[in-house]
């Protein structure tokens, strides 16, 4: 083990049964540059996650003579894409007025209203109207205690936190947990059985904000036919959408609807992959608890399935606040990281996950439940060497990083062996929920 990404690496290999003959393989990464600069170790994570999918690459097609070349500054600009996203030359606002970090009674609380739905929790327990603004808000949390606020979030499912010092953190329960729980779970389902007979893998996409995009994103790089389905009444941001479909077709199912559940069912029987971001239990309350056993299904959540906040919401800068990290990249008041990171990291993490479980699958034909949280993944940036006292301003990424397509500029893949990604992300919610092939 070493000091750079390959901490992260080899974590990952071992978390998932890789033989230590075959760890790490021809994987090289440049220093830095100041790419991610952060007092906690970043780029390394960043670099560990992307090593981690390439090296899963490598194990799936089968070559044993690739050699990877990462490129820091391809890294950085694929983790800080929200920043470098334009549409007509105009940058976006990442995180709407309800967001962000509010000072309370007795400390800080971090929220996240960037859906309506949030931004309505989040003013119900503030006792405030629809029409409240951000003064508002701030003046509201300004009367009451940080933990009382978030306590109140967590009953009716708003998004607020109070701000946390890693030592508070780290005597928690859910860091016990977090910490306790493999970076990337891998697990055997079900027994053996003959596999879909599809020419592409085929992926369903059940998630948003951001992990979950990434990691099917990713998966977009390898030839994967990926399906994302979305529920009618809850439109996605738009932007959002657009930085992180690249690959993807976008179709609209309610499943709540028994139409919807039934024609969900059918795509489920002949896929390869199912990609959730729901909370423990409520995929289930859904679709019901059997999957196909030749599937392989990746878990994305906030906190992860142990301990006392699983079922809790959570966004990357939540689990920031929470964890201690926005108090280590502070300054005079809580700060975050260059980029949202964690987010990031662990949709490169899944992809890697599901790609393995794929490898596996080949041999044995078992399906596989492929798990990872934001909160496992902010645990080993907060344990792993290389912190910096004084990072010094991130270096931005350059114009040669990004791509354009008719009036939206996104970033280009994470891995420079990709010029871009197969095409760029289709209108929300435009397309037939059915496989391409």
């Amino acid at each position: 083990m070493d000091h750079g990404y390959g901490f992260y690496l080899d974590e990952y290999q071992r978390d998932v049964g890789v033989h230590a003959d075959d760890r790490r393989g021809h994987i090289e990464c440049p220093d830095s540059a100041g790419f991610l600069a952060a007092h906690l170790p970043v780029f390394d994570m960043a670099v560990g996650s992307v090593a981690a999918f390439a090296s899963a690459i490598d194990r799936s097609d089968g070559q044993v003579d690739r050699h990877w070349s990462l490129d820091p500054e391809r890294i950085a600009a694929s983790f800080s894409s929200d920043r470098l996203f334009r549409i007509g030359g105009e940058p976006i606002s990442g995180f709407s007025e309800y967001s962000g970090f509010f000072a309370a009674r007795d400390g800080w609380v971090r929220t996240h209203g960037n859906y309506p739905h949030h931004r309505d929790r989040l003013l119900s327990i503030l006792e405030l109207d629809p029409t409240a603004t951000k003064d508002d808000v701030a003046q509201r949390i300004s009367e009451l205690s940080a933990i009382e606020i978030e306590q109140q979030a967590a009953e009716i499912g708003a998004i607020a936190v109070r701000v946390r010092t890693e030592t508070e953190w780290r005597m928690s329960e859910q860091c016990a947990a977090a910490r306790s729980a493999p970076m990337v779970s891998v697990r055997a389902r079900g027994e053996g059985k003959a596999l879909p007979n599809s020419e592409r893998m085929r992926v369903l996409d059940l998630t948003r904000v951001i992990a979950g995009p990434v990691a099917t994103r990713a998966l977009a790089l390898v030839g994967a036919d990926i399906l994302r389905i979305d529920p009618p009444a809850i439109p996605e941001i738009g932007w959002q959408h657009l930085d992180s479909g690249q690959g993807k077709r976008s179709a609209l199912l309610d499943l709540k609807s028994s139409a919807g559940a039934a024609a969900f069912r059918e795509l489920l029987e002949t896929a390869d992959v199912l990609v959730t971001g729901y909370r423990p239990g409520a995929l289930e309350a859904l679709i019901g608890q059997d999957l196909p056993a030749h599937l392989i299904h990746g878990r994305v959540s906030a906190w992860g399935w142990e301990g006392p906040w699983a079922n809790r919401r959570g966004f990357d800068s939540i689990v920031q606040a929470a964890s201690g990290i926005s108090l280590l990249e502070g300054v005079e008041n809580p700060g975050a990281l260059p980029a949202q990171a964690l987010d990031h990291s662990t949709g490169y993490f899944l992809a890697a996950g599901i790609l393995d479980a794929l490898t596996l699958r080949s041999h044995d034909g078992r399906g596989r439940d492929v798990d990872v949280s934001l909160a496992s993944t902010g645990a080993r940036l907060l344990d792993a060497p290389g912190r910096t006292v004084h990072p010094g301003l991130p270096t931005a990424p350059g114009l040669n990083v990004v791509v354009n397509h008719g009036d939206m500029t996104t970033a280009r893949p994470a891995l420079a062996e990709f010029e871009d990604y197969p095409e760029p992300a289709r209108p929300w919610g435009t397309d037939r929920a059915e496989w391409a092939h």
